[in-house]
């Protein structure tokens, strides 16, 4: 890592520094004693959408777990494996007691263009990837089926949301997930990011489809007047 990133970094913990632990540190006072999110974030870890930065967020805010494509396994039996997003699921749950889960997917994402290419095979026993990108096969097959004909770019699109609401089915096979939801203690939700345009849609249940929460900014052209035909 050039080391002009490292200088970055540890200017950005003096700020950080100076904002929490300066003369007024009641925040950080109170978060010693403890964390209560009241939200569960499950997003990618791609660097360019970093959940915390994109909501604005303050330290004890959000739980968040972070994964290649912000997938959602299916709840498994634990035989003496490593399960890192079911664990943060479990300990937010019952543990946090968070009132809701957010999957929060994003355009352009890597791990789903990896998906939709296909993870080259490995002859590796440390093949991480293409089995943890294999969780969205569902996604996949049914984002061919219908827009097989489209371009990759679109497919991709697809793909994104449709993952999304592959780990919200998925979420729902944990038990303690579904307990909490019927008792009304727990909702889930289905976020994206469109990287390009700048939007936040949220998943609709009652459309079947991703709507704005938060449009896209208005941008001025450059010369407004020009634009609308008004000479000076």
């Amino acid at each position: 890592m050039p080391s002009h990133d490292l200088e970055k970094f540890i200017a950005g913990f003096e700020r950080f520094q100076q904002q929490y632990y300066g003369e007024d540190n009641s925040r950080i006072e109170e978060l010693a004693q403890g964390q209560h999110p009241t939200s569960l974030l499950i997003g990618c870890s791609d660097s360019r959408v970093d959940p915390g930065l994109l909501m604005g967020a303050e330290p004890g805010d959000v739980f968040v777990s972070r994964n290649i494509a912000n997938m959602v396994p299916p709840c498994e039996i634990c035989q003496g494996t490593h399960h890192g997003v079911s664990a943060a699921i479990q300990f937010a749950v019952e543990q946090l007691k968070v009132e809701r889960i957010i999957v929060l997917g994003h355009a352009r994402c890597g791990g789903i263009r990896a998906l939709m290419r296909g993870v080259p095979t490995s002859d590796s026993p440390f093949d991480f990837v293409s089995a943890w990108v294999g969780i969205g096969a569902a996604a996949k097959r049914s984002t061919l089926s219908a827009f097989g004909h489209a371009s990759f770019e679109v497919q991709c699109r697809v793909c994104e949301q449709s993952s999304i609401l592959n780990s919200l089915n998925n979420l729902m096979t944990y038990p303690w997930v579904r307990e909490a939801i019927d008792q009304g203690k727990l909702s889930i939700h289905g976020w994206y990011f469109d990287l390009d345009r700048g939007e936040l849609l949220a998943y609709s249940k009652r459309t079947g489809a991703f709507l704005p929460m938060v449009s896209a900014l208005e941008r001025s052209p450059a010369n407004p007047e020009s634009a609308s035909g008004v000479e000076t």
